[in-house]
Parts: structure tokens; C-alpha cells; sequence
């Protein structure tokens, strides 16, 4: 299904769409104060994209550094080509230790794997311990946001689905209440994991260790009390010096939620004492966008989420119904690299305002990139019909003044006219959501002309 008629089925609940809409708006504001509280933010954002623009130019040899170095600390470095290969590496290294219960925090990298019902068809219990990960996955659905996966709930869905399948009060929303039990439901699960795993938000090549962000402290237990702990990423998470990661972690919390710095930015160096570490370290169609000359920049993504709030569109619509696990603009480029002819509408899915380039922390040019895959879907033939017919009259209509006048001339006469039925129908998708403005007596040239006219009367 396209971007369009599931947005259309999250609309059909106003006040939840009213809702949605200005609870990340307001998360879009609290960005705006953090970042005006540093004079050097930008300074900060431009150096982020310089960095990521030569980790990338060299990504061969630190990718060879990290894996050296994170060896001599004692971590067991794996590398798989896609998410299969990914997948059978985990199940691997979880059926050879015999384990039945893991506990995992945030990792949308494992999202975009599929890897929890892989590991449950395998018989294996997988417990998402960030609460709104644990939220999504108790109501058996994927995040809409990556930063905060459950946006699209009210306290009042969390209070039903908690009564459901954890027992508190029925019509219980208290907030605190709420995480309360949960932190009660999840703390059985850590004791009784026999493995934790976790995702990585940056790896540093210079030292071989990496960096876990969270503001729950989930990442800590899962990976402190079982003595196996497996760490999943894609290769683009990768800086080279330890120097550079108080640069984004900097950005990041900022860029996300407004926050100085998220709660626990937790540092892994080898294993713990008596148990062992694992980094899977993945590609997943990321070397096809590393080629691309004009999606290469979208690997710098260091997934704060800040595009996908300021987005007029994924406010309105939804994470749903991007239909992909990163949605939003930075989703709408990595979507369609990943299969183009199923996320053909994502890129379309998009005012082009340019909101999107103008919060991004590591100064992606998104609305440039989600415009060239426009021009990509339909070299590709990969545009609906109707409106490849319609570009073209379009298109006509525009290389042709004479064309374009006589258009104008016949609109302004007949239009005003024309029986509202015939205008807004199930066959006009565009007057769905909009009106036709109101059609002025003359045309802009004939004002102009008026004008030159009159000013040139009065000259004399």
C-alpha cells in the first residue's frame, strides 16, 4: 500500500491526528530552546558533518581499526552482509550459549533485521526493555517514530494495554503509576535473562569501544547481569577518535528530545568480568548507498529523530504509514535504497519545505536527496500512470506561453462556474484535502501591463 491511503486512515481520527501533530511540535520547540542555549551549535553541526564526511571516505580502514582494536579488548567481532546473514549470526551465538530469555534494548537497527520474531519462530523468549519499545511490542505493533516508538499512544491506550497484559487497574492513565509497573514487569525479565543485547549510537574506531545511549539505563542492566551481551549495528555508526564523540553526543539528546544529554550515555570496553561480548557489525544495502553519489550523505544519519519532527507531513500522517522501520524524510531516502518499486510514494510523502535540512544535527541535505528520488522513481518507471500523464500535460503547459495564456484565459472564465461536484470528486485525489483558490478577473499579465500603462500615464 502507498504513503497516501494509510495517511488517509491515520487522519480519519482528528483529534488524535490535532494530537499527535502538536506533541511532536513540541518536541520540535524544546530542539529550538537547547540548541539556542549553545552560541557554537552550529559550529557543532558543521564540524558533525565534516566528520562523518571523512569517516566515510575512509570507512575501509576504520572499520579494519575498530575491529583490531575491540579484539584486543576482548569482544568477538562478526560481520554480515545482510539482515539474514545478521540474523543467523545472533541465533547462532544465542543457540550455542543455550538461551531461551534475552532482554534487548532500543535498537531500530534490529527493527530493520526483523530479528525479534526470527528469534521467536527459533523458541526464544526477546523482551524490548525501553518502555516504549515495550509498549509497541506488548500491542504487536512496530515503532512510528525511532525515538520515541509509541508517539501515537495516549496515556489512556498505554493505562488499557497494561491492564491487559499486565494487570493494573482498568482505567488507570497515571503516568507514574504506569512506568511504575512496568519497571516492576521488566525487572523479572532482567533477572531471568540468560543474555542482554543492545544496539550501538556510536563505535569508535581510535579505541575499539562503543557507546550506548538511553534514558532509561535499560542498556545497563541488559548488558551487566547476564554474562552475554551481544551488540548489533549498522557500519555507518562508526567515528574515528574518541575526541569526536563529544561532538555528537552533543547533538544527539539536543537534536531528539531537547534534552543537555541523554540520562545514560554508557560506554562499552570488552566484555564484562567472566563474560563475553559480541558486535555484529552489518551492511544491509548500506555499500550501494555508500557508492551513490547522491545518497551517500544520508549514511551520515546518527538517528536523532529531529527530521521527522519538524516534518509538517509525519506529524499529520503517522510513523505507520511510512509502512518502513525508519520513517519520516530520512526514512523516505533510506526506504527506497532498500527496495525502490515497494517506498515509490515515500519520497513524495513531502512538502519539500526544507525543515527537514534545517534541524538535521550532521546537516543532511534530506529535501535536496528526497527530490532527486523523485526523479529517480520515475526514470525508473515507477510512477503511477495517472500522474505521469498528468506531469507530462503538465510539463506541456508550462514549456508553452501560448498554451499557459489560453489555459489561464479559459480557468478564470469557466471555473467559477463549474458545479462544486464536479471539482471535488473521488476522482480528484489533490481536492481531497485541498480548495482551489479563488480565480482572479484578470491574469498577472494583464495586470502588469495595467500597471505599466498607468505608471507610464502619470510619467507624463
Amino acid at each position: 500500500m502507498t504513503h497516501a491511503p494509510l495517511a488517509a486512515e491515520f487522519i480519519r481520527d482528528k483529534e488524535r491526528t490535532h494530537w499527535h501533530d502538536n506533541t511532536l511540535w513540541f518536541v520540535r520547540s524544546k530542539r529550538d530552546k537547547a540548541a539556542r542555549t549553545l552560541p557554537e551549535w552550529e559550529l557543532l553541526r558543521e564540524t558533525a558533518a565534516q566528520i562523518k564526511a571523512h569517516t566515510m571516505s575512509r570507512l575501509a580502514d576504520y572499520l579494519e581499526q575498530f575491529e583490531a582494536q575491540a579484539t584486543k579488548l576482548g569482544a568477538v567481532v562478526h560481520w554480515a552482509k545482510d539482515a539474514a546473514e545478521h540474523n543467523e549470526i545472533v541465533y547462532g551465538i544465542l543457540r550455542d550459549h543455550d538461551v531461551k530469555k534475552l532482554v534487548k534494548s532500543k535498537s531500530m537497527f534490529t527493527e530493520e533485521c526483523h530479528l525479534n520474531p526470527y528469534l521467536e519462530r527459533h523458541g526464544i523468549e526477546v523482551v524490548d526493555t525501553d518502555l516504549g519499545e515495550r509498549i509497541v511490542q506488548l500491542a504487536q505493533e512496530p515503532p512510528s517514530h525511532i525515538v520515541l516508538p509509541a508517539i501515537h499512544y495516549k496515556k489512556e491506550d498505554v493505562g488499557a494495554l497494561f491492564h491487559k497484559h499486565l494487570g493494573t487497574d482498568a482505567g488507570a492513565s497515571d503516568p507514574g503509576y504506569l512506568a511504575e509497573a512496568a519497571r516492576g514487569h521488566l525487572r523479572d525479565r532482567f533477572m531471568s535473562a540468560d543474555a542482554g543485547l543492545t544496539g550501538v549510537n556510536f563505535a569508535i574506531a581510535e579505541t575499539g569501544g562503543f557507546v550506548v545511549c538511553t534514558n532509561e539505563g535499560n542498556a545497563d542492566l541488559g548488558a551487566s547481569l547476564p554474562k552475554l551481551h551481544i551488540a548489533c549495528m549498522g557500519f555507518e555508526k562508526l567515528i574515528p577518535r574518541v575526541n569526536d564523540l563529544s561532538v555528537f553526543l552533543r547533538l544527539l539528546a539536543r537534536s531528539a528530545t531537547g534534552q543537555p544529554i541523554t540520562t545514560y550515555s554508557s560506554h562499552f570496553h570488552g566484555p564484562i568480568a567472566g563474560g563475553e561480548l559480541h558486535i555484529v557489525i552489518v551492511d544491509n544495502g548500506r555499500t550501494r548507498l555508500l557508492e551513490s553519489d547522491d545518497f551517500r550523505r544520508s549514511l551520515n544519519c546518527i538517528r536523532c529523530g529531529a527530521c521527522m519532527n519538524t516534518c509538517p507531513v509525519y506529524r499529520r500522517s503517522g510513523g505507520h504509514s511510512y509502512e518502513a522501520t525508519v520513517p519520516g524524510p530520512i526514512g523516505s531516502i533510506l526506504s527506497p535504497a532498500g527496495d525502490a518499486k515497494k517506498h515509490a510514494s515515500l519520497p513524495f510523502a513531502c512538502s519539500l519545505c526544507g525543515s527537514c535540512s534545517d534541524v538535521c544535527p550532521v546537516k543532511i541535505d534530506i529535501h535536496h536527496q528526497l527530490l532527486t528520488w523523485r526523479k529517480e522513481i520515475a526514470q525508473r518507471g515507477l510512477l503511477p500512470r495517472s500522474k505521469t500523464w498528468s506531469m507530462k500535460l503538465v510539463s506541456r503547459l508550462f514549456q508553452s506561453p501560448r498554451l499557459y495564456r489560453a489555459a489561464g484565459y479559459l480557468a478564470r472564465r469557466i471555473m467559477p462556474h463549474v458545479p462544486r461536484f464536479l471539482l471535488y470528486n473521488r476522482f480528484n485525489a489533490w481536492g481531497k484535502q485541498r480548495e482551489l483558490p479563488e480565480f482572479p478577473r484578470d491574469s498577472f499579465r494583464d495586470r502588469f501591463r495595467k500597471h505599466q500603462e498607468n505608471r507610464n500615464g502619470h510619467g507624463k
